[in-house]
């Protein structure tokens, strides 16, 4: 590979990257073809990489999610419920592919040793769920995705405490309790 293409390349990216200017683009198409999957390869912007976005309802608090997100689980444990005022229906992530553009409001719960909800302080919105046995994974509750999600919902767990209120969906698998594989 011709690496003063390469050189170019990059130069042109941390421009764009700090100015926000359209000039990445004019940069990329000079990139001969033979260079151009290198170039993407090592320099591809972490927008190419964002699974998931989302946030409150107010806006204080964004994410980005960069790997892959869990098919959505209802949990109609009492806490959550509460917490939610309805069911928890939770996509979950692994924490080191969250990344918060704004997080200011950002406030946590914490509802027994171990278990601790996030929301925002601002707006009230429920947007975690984290437990420390699982340290590695937080719950995102699946509504406060931006959408498409491309998510489907595939298991109610704690249905044995779910509210007198609704009636739970026979086609989606249940069970008591959570034994679950994150």
């Amino acid at each position: 590979p011709n690496y003063m293409h390469i050189l170019t390349f990059l130069t042109s990216t941390l421009f764009f990257i700090f100015t926000q200017n359209k000039e990445i683009f004019e940069a990329a198409q000079k990139v001969p073809p033979e260079d151009a999957l290198l170039c993407h390869a090592l320099f591809m912007s972490s927008e190419e990489n964002v699974t998931a976005t989302g946030g409150c309802i107010c806006g204080s608090v964004r994410y980005r999610i960069t790997g892959p997100l869990r098919n959505v689980i209802n949990c109609h444990c009492e806490p959550c419920r509460r917490f939610t005022g309805h069911h928890m229906a939770a996509t979950a992530a692994l924490v080191k592919d969250i990344f918060f553009e704004k997080e200011e409001t950002l406030a946590w719960y914490q509802r027994t040793p171990t278990v601790r909800y996030g929301f925002c302080s601002q707006c009230g919105s429920s947007l975690f769920w984290s437990d420390a046995t699982r340290e590695d994974w937080f719950a995102v509750p699946a509504g406060c995705l931006d959408q498409p999600t491309e998510l489907v919902t595939e298991l109610n767990i704690y249905v044995d405490e779910a509210g007198d209120y609704y009636t739970l969906d026979p086609a989606i698998a249940q069970e008591n309790g959570d034994e679950t594989i994150w």
